[in-house]
């Protein structure tokens, strides 16, 4: 079966039919899902809704544009002035790993976090990262400073509980495999960059940690040359398959210049395109992915 590993069903995209969508799964040849948290709020819901379905797993994370969630009751600018004095997070997974900060607001949505983080039915911290597309052109972006404290925190937190990161990594090749590489020399042995969307190189380098890359729709779009290179470069055994849903939209169901919700149903069309590039069969692929997200997420077959 398929096992879809990164899904937001929890999005108000599926507020009028969402027990149906995710019930009906099933029965469209998916097995398992994670659903991937990355607010507060999406953690909670990522939870109750692997709670109430067997077929579905929780990840709980603070996506890196969401950090300001973990400091309610503050506004954006008093947020960054506790990060104001702060150049520099590179090193931060070198000190005890905990508190950078003496004096830290967060501590009470933190601890939540890391509650939603042990439940039984949350296999993995994320989705976590850093995004740097959009400054001065967002209103209210988290800053560098304020995204690496985040990163490297939930990055410790993963492991000091054993569990697997998922990984946002959008416009920050380089600080991300830095931060990746320092956290896989202080015993994060499971990640995977999700979306991946850098160079055949650089995914090399995660392939060598024993890391995943999470590949979905954006493979089936015209002129993914890079991601086409980098596919036919990895091993099948360290592809994961995954939707983003409701975002990206494979192709032929999403239309050129219209949005259209994505499903955990339509990942048939992701695994024709890397069986075409792998040269091997769609059923081979669902096999091995079924197989790579399993031992990924820690779940038995």
């Amino acid at each position: 079966m398929i096992f879809d590993t990164h899904t937001h069903y929890d999005d108000a995209a599926f507020n009028k039919d969402r027990e149906e969508v995710v019930e009906g799964l099933l029965k469209k040849n998916v097995g398992r899902i994670c659903n991937i948290g990355s607010t507060m709020r999406g953690a909670e819901e990522s939870v109750k809704l692997a709670e109430r379905y067997e077929h579905v797993y929780a990840a709980a994370g603070i996506h890196p544009d969401e950090v300001y969630d973990l400091y309610p009751g503050m506004k954006p600018g008093e947020i960054e002035e506790v990060f104001e004095n702060i150049h520099d997070f590179t090193e931060y997974g070198h000190t005890d790993g905990r508190d950078a900060l003496k004096e830290d607001p967060s501590s009470e949505a933190f601890a939540r976090l890391k509650e939603l983080a042990a439940n039984k039915k949350t296999v993995a911290i994320g989705e976590i990262g850093l995004d740097y597309h959009g400054f001065g052109e967002y209103k209210d972006k988290p800053g560098i400073a304020i995204q690496k404290y985040w990163f490297t925190k939930q990055l410790m937190l993963a492991i000091e509980l054993g569990k697997p990161a998922v990984i946002h990594s959008r416009n920050a090749s380089e600080d991300t495999l830095e931060i990746m590489r320092k956290a896989y020399s202080m015993g994060l042995r499971s990640a995977v960059i999700h979306c991946y969307s850098y160079s055949k190189e650089t995914a090399l380098n995660y392939i060598e940690m024993g890391y995943y890359l999470g590949i979905g729709g954006v493979l089936t779009y015209e002129g993914q040359k890079k991601l086409t290179k980098t596919v036919e470069a990895v091993p099948m055994e360290r592809i994961l398959l995954e939707t983003d849903c409701p975002y990206l939209t494979p192709v032929p169901i999403r239309e050129k210049g219209k949005w259209s919700r994505n499903s955990s149903e339509y990942l048939p069309y992701v695994i024709r395109k890397i069986a075409g590039i792998k040269k091997t069969t769609p059923e081979e692929v669902e096999r091995i992915t079924w197989e790579n997200a399993n031992r990924f997420y820690r779940i038995e077959c």
